[in-house]
């Protein structure tokens, strides 16, 4: 493990450096990114995410080494093309974790973190879960089942998330159009931060852009529909303890209070964000159809 650092704390004076270079150019530039209140909760929530990382890390490390030593098929040595093919698998993971993330409301309530601020900058960036390094961790398994060193898993993930960090910012408009078609950028970023009906659940690419293709969740960003950055409904506060908890309060409360059968209170940890056991709630794409529907009609 000494030949996998944990270059998450070594990119810390690179991150601090960026944020202070992006609020010097949007000052200048009279583009309002930055609120001081919001920016100071996500580097919270970021440094709570690092101080907890500690703990998650050792949940995820013994579970990875116990099926690694136990059960792997294949033992994949630590060489130049093994870095290769797991920067695909990794990538691949992610995706999966992302998208379902979106889906799935057991993971929504550790995610949800991420979406909460309504301001799109580098600081968005590190508002970071404190609760889903504990269990998010299972997309990955399938990785030292087939035989890649534990260490090796960890610090590929660890650069996916660097790599992320670039993408929150509203100071980069279009990469060339061959990054654009390959690469996660700032403006495929900024529609997977969007509220807007149009953009709700699409793009959840890590680094590669080329699973939402794939898989069917790419949505471009669009000039005539600017982004709206946060949730279909805001949390409005920055108290990092309650952006860290609120969704994992309000789940158990739907799960488990009221008259409700065990299916359903069962279903409200399964099923996406908006479902209601009554069919009162609306899913993204029932938000996207009446989008949709209502843009028709004007026109």
């Amino acid at each position: 493990m000494n030949q996998f650092p944990d270059i998450i704390i070594y990119a810390i004076p690179f991150f601090i450096v960026s944020m202070l270079l992006e609020l010097y150019v949007t000052t200048k530039t009279h583009l309002k990114t930055y609120e001081s209140k919001d920016a100071f909760s996500s580097i919270a929530m970021g440094l709570g995410n690092v101080l907890l990382g500690y703990f998650s890390k050792i949940v995820v490390l013994v579970c990875f080494f116990y099926i690694y030593e136990n059960f792997r098929i294949f033992t994949i040595p630590v060489v130049w093309w093994s870095f290769i093919l797991i920067f695909f698998a990794d990538d691949f993971s992610y995706y999966w974790f992302h998208r379902i993330s979106h889906t799935c409301r057991l993971f929504w309530a550790s995610h949800v973190v991420h979406h909460s601020s309504q301001h799109y900058n580098l600081s968005t960036a590190l508002r970071q879960t404190w609760s889903g390094g504990f269990y998010s961790f299972v997309f990955w398994l399938w990785l030292p089942l087939l035989g890649f060193h534990p260490g090796m898993i960890l610090l590929q993930m660890s650069i996916s998330l660097i790599y992320q960090f670039w993408i929150h910012t509203e100071t980069i408009n279009k990469m060339p159009w061959w990054f654009e078609a390959v690469m996660n950028t700032p403006s495929h970023h900024r529609v997977h931060h969007g509220s807007n009906p149009l953009y709700l659940d699409r793009n959840h690419a890590g680094i590669l852009i080329i699973w939402d293709k794939l898989f069917g969740t790419f949505q471009p960003e669009l000039k005539e529909e600017k982004v709206v950055y946060g949730l279909v409904s805001n949390i409005n506060t920055f108290n990092p303890v309650k952006i860290a908890f609120i969704e994992w309060f309000n789940m158990l409360k739907d799960a488990f209070t009221g008259k409700k059968s065990l299916k359903n209170r069962f279903l409200y940890l399964v099923k996406p964000p908006g479902w209601k056991h009554d069919g009162t709630g609306k899913l993204s794409d029932d938000l996207r159809q009446e989008w949709l529907k209502s843009v028709d009609n004007k026109q």
